[in-house]
C-alpha cells in the first residue's frame, strides 16, 4: 500500500467525487437527449477532473515512493515503473 499522507488522499478522494458528479450529469444529459455540444462540455470536465486527480496521485507517488527508491539506490526501478505508466497512456 502506497502512503499518503491524510491531506493528499482527502484531496484525491474530493476530485474524484466532482468527477464523479460531472459523469453522473454526462449520462443524465444522454439519457435526456440533450444537445451535443453540452454533452461535450460536460464530458471535458470529466476528463480534466481526472487528469488532475491523476497529477496530484502522481505527485504523491514521487514524493514518496519513488524518494525512497532512489535513496535505497533503486534509481532506476523507480524510473522504469513510471515510465511504464506513461507508456500506457498513448
Amino acid at each position: 500500500m502506497a502512503y499518503r499522507p491524510k491531506d493528499t488522499q482527502e484531496r484525491i478522494i474530493h476530485r474524484l467525487k466532482i468527477a464523479k458528479g460531472h459523469l453522473e450529469k454526462v449520462i443524465k444529459m444522454v439519457e435526456e437527449d440533450s444537445y451535443c455540444i453540452d454533452v461535450l462540455h460536460q464530458m471535458q470536465a470529466v476528463e480534466s477532473g481526472i487528469k488532475e486527480t491523476g497529477n496530484v496521485v502522481l505527485e504523491n507517488h514521487l514524493k514518496t515512493c519513488v524518494a525512497d527508491a532512489i535513496s535505497k539506490g533503486k534509481k532506476d526501478e523507480a524510473i522504469s515503473e513510471i515510465m511504464e505508466v506513461f507508456k500506457k497512456k498513448s
